[in-house]
Order: C-alpha cells, then structure tokens, then sequence
C-alpha cells in the first residue's frame, strides 16, 4: 500500500482543518515547498496535494504554489481543489502533476468528468469526501443529493481508475481511520482506492494495508509528530 502524505494548501501556506471546517484551520508552514521536500528526504514516492483554497472558490488559487512544490522535489504529486475545467487539469499535468483529482466538478458536470477521462484516462483521479453517508462538494461546505455508493456505482461504470475517499468526520481529529467503511469499500469495488481521513496511529497504517488498498492518505499525524513517515511507509509495506 501506498502511503501519500498530504499538504493542504490555503493562501499559499500548508494548513490543516479540523473536519473540514475553515475556521478550525492550522498553520503549519507558509513555505510548503519546504514541507513537501522533507517528506521525499523520509521516502516518500508520492504527495497528496489539495488547493483548499480552490476548492472553496472553484479556481486554481495555489497553482504557482504547486508549481513550485512539484519542480523542487522527485515526488509524485497528485493535485485536487478547485479543478472545474480541462484547462486546468491539461496545465496541471503539463506542470509535472502525475494525477489531477476531480472533487466538486465531478458530482456536478458528469459531462466534464467523462470529457476528461477521454482526454486523460488513468491521469484523472475523483475525490469523493463523505459525510452522513453522502457526498460532500465546494471544500466540504456543502452536502450533495447524492449517496456514497450510487456516486461510486456510477464512477464504476465510467472507467474512473482511481478513488481518493475522505470521511470528514475522521479527517483531522487523529481519532483512527473508518477502517469499516473501506473493507466495505474495498469489497465492492474494483477501483484504486484511496483511504483518507483519521490515520493517526501505525495500527491505522496496518489494518488499512491488511484490505488491500492501493493507498493511504495521512496528514496531521505526520505534521503533530505522531506518526513518523519512515515507519508508517515501512508499515504499509508490512514491515
């Protein structure tokens, strides 16, 4: 299992929030650049990057910030927040991304997202945030109509490759990971799949590489010093 470490980016600085609630925001470093190279020095192969900023205003508010994370350092990045047109994901992957991340466009212009799968294939990944069993859009401020797993079922049917899922009740509150949720998932689909949210301790790391997931996601645990990358890559990896 893959272990993505995260930088949520917001006006230009690495922050985390609080169950995706801006006014519990966190700022952990206004060089994030700085941030992300450190990661490649503990062994990370990839980086989970999101514009929260984007997402909230649906534009690519951190771009020459990700510009600048992706040129100065080896890692994979792959990049979400705000990605509303194919010219924002064409400048993305032009710029170095390996994998741009569909959230909020993806649940309201399904007519984009198959646009961009055509044009992108596996390049194009979908973020599907969860709460109360449906899915969440605009940097988690507003609920969907749509159900977690009629929005999977139909991600399914359109070729998507790979799912990033974020319980946003979990997400910064370093109280575990849904492990529930992504056995269950795990089980029913055959996309990638990506589990995001709550991974706080090395026991979180191994059950959820127990279901054979493709990857993992952990952003405070690394930035509170709670889980170090080195041991929580080793651990992925059943070590």
């Amino acid at each position: 299992m893959l272990i993505l470490p995260a930088i949520d980016l917001y006006d230009g600085c690495a922050v985390r929030l609080q169950q995706g609630d801006y006014s519990r925001q966190t700022v952990y470093s206004e060089a994030p650049w700085e941030v992300a190279a450190r990661f490649a020095q503990d062994g990370a192969q990839w980086l989970h990057i999101v514009d929260l900023s984007g997402a909230k205003e649906g534009t690519a508010a951190n771009f020459d910030v990700i510009a600048r994370i992706v040129g100065e350092t080896p890692l994979y990045a792959e990049v979400g927040g705000g990605v509303r047109s194919l010219d924002t994901v064409r400048a993305y992957l032009a710029m170095g991304v390996k994998r741009v991340i569909l959230g909020t466009a993806a649940v309201t212009d399904p007519a984009f997202l198959c646009s961009a799968l055509d044009a992108f294939g596996t390049s194009v990944a979908v973020g599907v945030d969860v709460r109360d069993g449906r899915v969440s859009i605009r940097g988690w401020t507003e609920q969907s109509a749509r159900t977690l797993d009629e929005f999977l079922e139909k991600l399914q049917a359109m070729g998507v490759s790979t799912v990033i899922c974020t319980d946003i009740s979990k997400d910064g509150m370093m109280g575990g990971s849904n492990t529930a949720l992504y056995q269950r998932l795990s089980k029913t689909y055959t996309m990638d799949l990506i589990a995001s949210g709550g991974v706080s301790t090395l026991e979180d790391i191994k059950n959820l590489a127990s279901l054979g997931l493709y990857g993992a996601i952990i952003g405070k645990a690394l930035y509170t010093g709670d889980i170090s990358l080195h041991a929580a890559i080793a651990a992925a990896k059943g070590a």
